[in-house]
């Protein structure tokens, strides 16, 4: 895996991958890759003129590749599930979902329509109601894969299962450290329902070291802290393709097992190559995982249908 690029991945004619956050950083390079190796891609984007604005540059590149912009938004559930049902009458099967998107460390706390605290809601609830919606054409694929980017900043999260919504002492940083452990909870209980029930399904989470996606300048921070910070990512980091691969290789590769963790290979996981990544302690909690699962139904109303 030293070497590995995105074209060392399998030729994906004929699969079909949801990425979202598809217009910018990651999931943009994402999306390229995948409809490099010939994947039909559904690029799920919030901005209509910037998703437009990815598949152009992918058609430039790839002139026979069959992307298509549909517009979500990951911090409002009825627009999910109106993605989630488009999306159900539009393709055969799903068999690859990449659940990119992401809200960086916010310095106010603000909550969305559903009333949730942003962060918290864009990161997980909405990539928990998305994956489920869309189950009925993942399960028509014979070998799907749910891949959800989390973090390193996962490390430090806990879940206030007291205070999930930030009300009390809300900390940008601690917030989106919350959201992140939470990523990797959901992939791993997703993963052990689909075990138990011997489900196709494979869920797995990967992360992109410090990569230069744009997080940084998404998350409103003052600029000269955004420009320092900028400045830290081109030193010590990598570029958003180099950040995309870790996810790719979770996506693709058939040694890939549910419930792995892939990152760089680098000092730190902050660069390098795709290998297994180092997990919290408190992200391998079964009872957390179970507990997070119960309240992300509760929250978002979406219940999963039967795995198998």
């Amino acid at each position: 895996m030293a070497n590995w690029t995105a074209l060392d991945m399998p030729d994906l004619t004929g699969r079909t991958t949801v990425v979202t956050g598809a217009s910018s950083g990651i999931g943009e390079e994402a999306a390229l890759a995948f409809a490099a190796k010939g994947a039909q891609v559904v690029l799920a984007v919030r901005d209509a003129a910037k998703g437009e604005a990815t598949r152009s540059r992918i058609a430039r590149r790839y002139p026979q590749a069959k992307v298509d912009v549909s517009l979500v938004d990951m911090a409002d559930l009825a627009s999910i599930r109106a993605f989630a049902e488009r999306s159900l009458a539009a393709l055969p099967h799903v068999d690859i979902l990449l659940n990119n998107a992401g809200l960086g460390m916010q310095p106010k706390r603000t909550v969305t329509v559903d009333g949730y605290e942003r962060q918290f809601a864009t990161n997980h609830l909405g990539h928990y109601a998305l994956t489920g919606l869309l189950l009925p054409a993942l399960l028509k694929a014979p070998a799907p894969r749910v891949v959800t980017v989390a973090s390193i900043a996962h490390r430090r999260g806990r879940i206030a299962f007291d205070d999930l919504q930030g009300e009390t002492g809300y900390n940008g940083s601690r917030a989106y450290s919350q959201s992140k452990l939470a990523n990797i909870l959901f992939s791993n209980e997703l993963d052990r329902r689909a075990r138990a029930a011997n489900s196709r399904l494979v869920s797995v989470a990967a992360h992109p070291g410090m990569s230069a996606t744009g997080f940084f300048q998404a998350a409103e921070m003052p600029a000269v802290v955004t420009a320092v910070a900028g400045v830290g990512v081109r030193l010590v980091g990598q570029d958003s393709a180099a950040g995309a691969l870790p996810g790719l290789y979770a996506a693709t590769m058939p040694d890939v097992k549910g419930g792995d963790y892939w990152g760089p290979d680098g000092i730190l996981e902050i660069r390098g190559r795709p290998a297994p990544a180092a997990v919290a302690r408190q992200a391998r909690d079964p009872d957390a995982a179970e507990r997070l699962w119960r309240v992300s139904e509760e929250l978002t109303g979406v219940h999963y249908p039967p795995l198998a």
